[in-house]
């Protein structure tokens, strides 16, 4: 008689055990909570992006500082009308306070940084350029010379 082969000692493999696969979900779902960025502004004004033929695509996005123009979306035209304004972080604001915004924004970054730091013009397509414009000019004033606008692709 052997000692390890028997016709008869045939071990059946186990059931593969489910106790730990709620770890494993909760350990993902956690994950995903803590690195997902939530939307850092709420748009306060419709924009619909112009086309445009050639478009490069943003570097580094934590840099950019944004300045929406468009007219106000339909729960706050009966408040503020049907013209185009500017929003800044979640407010309205004039041409004049965008010395401050940007002024804000520069002393959020980090010294290094600041010289890369990139003025998002998103504006509607039907906006006058003669907001743009004064928005335009104002940069100038407060030396924030790098500028894009935001645009979808042509199809």
């Amino acid at each position: 008689m052997s000692k390890f082969g028997g016709s008869n000692n045939k071990k059946e493999v186990p059931a593969m055990s489910s106790g730990s696969l709620s770890d494993i979900v909760f350990m993902l779902l956690f994950f995903f909570m803590v690195t997902t960025q939530m939307r850092d502004q709420e748009n306060k004004v419709q924009v619909k992006l112009p086309e445009a033929s050639e478009v490069v695509k943003l570097e580094r996005k934590d840099l950019s500082s944004y300045i929406n123009i468009g007219p106000p979306t339909r729960a706050l035209q009966a408040q503020y009308g049907t013209d185009a304004r500017i929003q800044l972080n979640d407010s309205f604001k004039t041409v004049d306070d965008i010395r401050d915004f940007i002024a804000a924004e520069r002393d959020a970054m980090s010294e290094a940084d600041r010289q890369f730091m990139t003025t998002v013009i998103k504006g509607d397509q039907d906006v006058r350029m003669g907001i743009i414009t004064d928005v335009k000019q104002e940069l100038r004033r407060c030396s924030a010379l790098k500028i894009m606008y935001q645009a979808r692709k042509t199809e």
